[in-house]
């Protein structure tokens, strides 16, 4: 068995990664922007309850700013939010809308040799060039490219040690740019041109990119609002149809790779 990282995991696409990798019987190191949402997907797993494809339909987005508290504590480091549950599934609480800080939070994480590490994070503003203001375009642009790339690389030890496996679920934005998603779209064509660069530098690493349509997620939720729409989870693919895909992918024999898979509802 295998050990994967996955971003987002509180998420409607990482949480459903989540539970296909541990129904498996892989180990796996959850990470996301909230500890106490962490502890509670962990709890989950642990306690073999099963997928929650409606609750990762409905719920909200992860949020990426903001200081870090449980239950209404004081802010908690990253290594104090590390938890083991089950003996397969560790926590790590960090904040994707700070690369730079990305290095000093793990610095007491014991990562071992990667088998997969899944890029799910991710954030969204809607706003047409003439509306968007530069914090929208350089949040997008943190948690979309900059931190997969400064995680990837501070990962790269460890995946280089098991000769893991790199996904990043990108966008249908991350091929084309459509009015009012300009700021999405280049922090996700950022994210392509990441992946592609790193396939070529990194041959013992297998690099997947993934570009669903829209899904039934709190970020979907989310964009419907921006959109004035209405929200209906069954209008979209479900988290865990995207999650099969990627864990296929992780499971593709080492005679190939799965570079890019696209994804329509």
């Amino acid at each position: 068995m295998g050990t994967y990282l996955i971003t987002g995991a509180t998420g409607g696409i990482g949480g459903a990664v989540a539970d296909l990798l541990y129904d498996a019987g892989h180990a796996l190191i959850l990470v996301g922007r909230s500890a106490e949402r962490l502890a509670e997907t962990a709890a989950r797993l642990t306690a073999g309850s099963g997928p929650t494809t409606a609750q990762d339909a409905s719920a909200g987005p992860e949020p990426t700013t903001g200081p870090l508290t449980v239950n209404g504590s004081d802010p908690v480091t990253a290594a104090q939010a590390v938890s083991e549950a089950g003996g397969r599934v560790r926590t790590t609480a960090l904040d994707l809308s700070e690369p730079l800080r990305l290095e000093a939070s793990l610095a007491d994480v014991d990562v071992p040799p990667l088998d997969g590490l899944v890029h799910s994070a991710g954030a969204v503003e809607l706003g047409t060039v003439a509306e968007s203001q530069p914090d929208a375009w350089i949040e997008q642009l943190l948690v979309n490219a900059a931190a997969p790339a400064e995680l990837t690389r501070l990962l790269l030890p460890a995946l280089r040690a098991a000769r893991g496996h790199v996904v990043f679920v990108n966008s249908g934005a991350g091929l084309r740019a459509n009015p009012g998603w300009g700021a999405y779209a280049a922090s996700k064509h950022a994210l392509k041109a990441l992946a592609d660069s790193l396939r070529a530098e990194e041959p013992e690493i297998r690099v997947t990119s993934v570009y669903p349509g829209r899904t039934a997620s709190g970020m979907q939720r989310k964009v419907r609002a921006q959109e004035g729409g209405e929200y209906d989870p069954a209008a979209y693919i479900s988290p865990r149809t995207v999650a099969r895909v990627i864990v296929n992918a992780l499971m593709t024999p080492r005679d190939a790779t799965v570079t890019d898979v696209s994804l329509r509802g």
